[in-house]
């Protein structure tokens, strides 16, 4: 099964930028990808997605300033955050786009604050 391990979370202030990625431990150039995120006390929600060529889809709330990428040769997968904004602050995790997902890591946490 493909381990999954987020990292590049951090203490940001508003309008501030953070760049995450998540390593897998196997090749995911076949396979659809995505990262999710999830506040206290709400559902993990779909943050954007990216599919194995390359096609892109975001959340309405990140739209304009989040950037889902892929780099298959190094089997990992980011998420350039801009603007951040307070309501942002989560765990951010990846998995698969679609289910069955993957094994979830711990993911990294993001903070905006001021």
């Amino acid at each position: 099964q493909v381990q999954l391990v987020e990292s590049g979370g951090g203490f940001v202030q508003p309008g501030g930028s953070l760049r995450l990625s998540c390593a897998a431990s196997a090749s995911i150039y076949s396979i659809h990808m995505a990262w999710y995120r999830q506040a206290p006390g709400k559902q993990r929600e779909l943050v954007a997605g990216i599919t194995s060529g390359g096609n892109t889809n975001y959340g309405d709330s990140v739209k304009g300033r989040f950037t889902i990428s892929r780099d298959n040769a190094v089997n990992t997968v980011y998420l350039q955050m801009n603007n951040l904004k307070p309501e942002d602050t989560a765990v951010y995790l990846c998995n698969f786009l679609r289910p069955p997902y993957g094994a979830w890591g711990q993911g990294t946490q993001v903070t905006v604050s001021s």
